[in-house]
């Protein structure tokens, strides 16, 4: 009878949620893909470290401090864009907006710090394995947080277009999925890079 009323009214068929279902099986396949990138780097740092060598090259050493400031930044961008859904689900524009701006804010400080840590870390990538390894997982993880941000506008320009209400707010959701999947994609970076050095 559905399928009637719509040949009647040339509408196309409700398809809910589209959005969000490939926005997860997008998540799952960037998060395959850190997985596999991070075991690599655990296998060859264990069997490194099962000869009695140290992982990091002489003379190299990986601060601390930008990588769990970094963490506070994706920390605090989960709060602001789970706040942007909570704002947009209730009709209220103007808060969604600011935990939008406020959330890509977060991103562009990420950014920030990421390279002033490159810089500190001076691992030359050609000078071995290791270096290749840390850069190729940290450059990842970088383009997954672009994209993220990307998406983050794209979701917010909608929402300024009033595609989203308090009835379907699915790319503001979506896109706070993303930002919470790439967060924790980071703290495993984190542990299993920045903290086991």
């Amino acid at each position: 009878m559905a399928t009637a009323s719509h040949a009647l009214t040339g509408a196309p068929p409700q398809r809910p949620r589209v959005l969000m279902v490939g926005t997860m099986f997008t998540v799952a396949a960037v998060v395959m893909v850190f997985t596999g990138l991070i075991g690599i780097y655990l296998a060859m740092r264990a069997g490194v470290v099962a000869t009695g060598d140290t992982w990091l090259p002489e003379g190299i050493d990986i601060p601390l401090s930008q990588p769990t400031m970094n963490i506070f930044n994706l920390l605090m961008g989960a709060v602001t864009v789970q706040w942007a859904v909570y704002a947009i689900a209730r009709d209220d524009r103007v808060n969604s907006y600011l935990a939008l701006g406020l959330t890509f804010v977060f991103g562009l400080m990420f950014i920030v710090t990421q390279s002033y840590l490159w810089s500190l870390m001076e691992l030359d990538i050609t000078g071995s394995p290791q270096a290749v390894l840390i850069y190729t997982i940290g450059g990842a993880h970088l383009a997954f947080l672009v994209g993220t941000m990307v998406f983050l506008v794209l979701m917010a320009i909608r929402a300024l277009g009033g595609q989203f209400t308090s009835r379907q707010h699915d790319g503001i959701s979506s896109a706070a999925l993303t930002w919470h999947a790439m967060t924790a994609v980071y703290f495993v970076i984190w542990i299993a890079v920045y903290i086991t050095k």
